[in-house]
C-alpha cells in the first residue's frame, strides 16, 4: 500500500505531488521520474539512556 505525499517536491526533477510513500519497502519514489530514496530510521531516537 502506497501514499501520495501532497505538497512536496521531487528533489531531482522538481515536480510537486509526484513522490509516493511505500512504507513496507521504506521508499519515497517519485512517479514523474522515477527517482527513489530509502527511509532510515534511528533504532535510538526517543530512547532515554
Amino acid at each position: 500500500m502506497t501514499h501520495l505525499l501532497h505538497g512536496l517536491r521531487c528533489a531531482t526533477c522538481l515536480a510537486l505531488n509526484v513522490l509516493w510513500l511505500d512504507p513496507v519497502r521504506a521508499l519515497v519514489e517519485c512517479s514523474e521520474c522515477g527517482q527513489t530514496a530509502l527511509i532510515v530510521t534511528d533504532a535510538d531516537e526517543g530512547r532515554t539512556a
